[in-house]
């Protein structure tokens, strides 16, 4: 819009000259004394083209420029992107080989040591089994924002019942209400194109994080609807809830907000969502109140984008 208004007044200088010659050369412009022939309506029109000239010249340099800037920013954030994949790569490499002994030594160590040391044993195999699904979960990240995607119609239908299926055996699960709403009449949800592996990661994600923060006796849907040529699939919770002020940062990789220490988890669960919602074209948005719950809403389009 504005680049269109910044050529709208470069040419306007060009149009208002081409108008007062026309009107010269037919004797239509006003005042006998000022204007006693054509020659003050040609004036007119080469003044015009001269600034006209002028801005458009200005208006090329200036996106010359905004050109320049642009390419060099995303060639900026393409190395930045690169270098972090790259990061979380040799890092996933580095700490799983120390990982797997570190493992292998505390199921030893659990094997001949006295009850006394039995919980610390417990403890240290906790933490280390935590620092592998990290290191996993960045890996998978990286993975996501850069390998290839097999698209292929999706039915979300299907893969949603089945998530939903699975979120049904986790630990604790039988303790909250998990409703399932998807459309059936007039039609069901339209086919999606994607991976369907990634598109069953991030449905996952986001039910194991709804039971993760709902309390025994709590609620989680799963809704879907069909909406303006995509797919919205919202997972919303009676948990505790996001203060608004963090609500922003639940989208950063290993943030984990003060109220949720005390539940086990990584801090990727959401930022491994966007990252396949993102490589799809859709978008991703949570809604919180504190002590109400959450809702995380998916919007993913029904079409491939370009």
């Amino acid at each position: 819009m504005r680049r269109v208004a910044s050529w709208s007044l470069a040419l306007l200088p060009l149009v208002a000259g081409v108008v007062l010659a026309v009107l010269g050369r037919s004797g239509r412009l006003p005042g006998d004394r000022l204007f006693l022939s054509a020659l003050p309506g040609d004036w007119a029109l080469a003044a015009g083209v001269a600034v006209t000239v002028v801005a458009v010249l200005g208006l090329l340099v200036a996106g010359g420029r905004d050109r320049r800037w642009r390419r060099r920013l995303a060639a900026v954030s393409a190395s930045a992107a690169q270098d972090r994949r790259l990061l979380l790569s040799r890092l996933d490499h580095e700490l799983k080989n120390p990982l797997t002994a570190m493992r292998a030594a505390t199921a030893n160590v659990a094997a001949g040591s006295d009850p006394s040391q039995a919980a610390a044993v417990g403890t240290i195999e906790e933490q280390v089994l935590r620092l592998s699904r990290l290191t996993t979960d960045l890996r998978k990240i990286a993975d996501i924002e850069s390998a290839h995607l097999d698209r292929r119609p999706v039915d979300l239908t299907d893969l949603i019942e089945e998530m939903v299926d699975v979120a049904r055996d986790l630990p604790g699960a039988a303790e909250r209400d998990l409703v399932l709403d998807l459309p059936r009449a007039p039609w069901p949800l339209p086919p999606v194109p994607g991976d369907a592996d990634l598109l069953s990661l991030a449905v996952a994600n986001l039910l194991d994080n709804a039971l993760k923060y709902t309390p025994p006796g709590g609620r989680v849907e799963v809704r879907a609807r069909e909406s303006a040529g995509s797919v919205v699939v919202e997972v919303a919770d009676t948990g505790q809830g996001i203060p608004p002020d963090e609500l922003p940062q639940v989208w950063e990789e290993m943030y984990r907000s003060p109220s949720a220490r005390s539940v086990p988890g990584s801090g990727l669960g959401l930022p491994l969502v966007r990252a396949v919602v993102e490589r799809h074209g859709g978008r991703v948005h949570a809604d919180s109140r504190v002590g109400a719950g959450t809702v995380v809403r998916v919007e993913l389009p029904v079409q491939a984008a370009a």
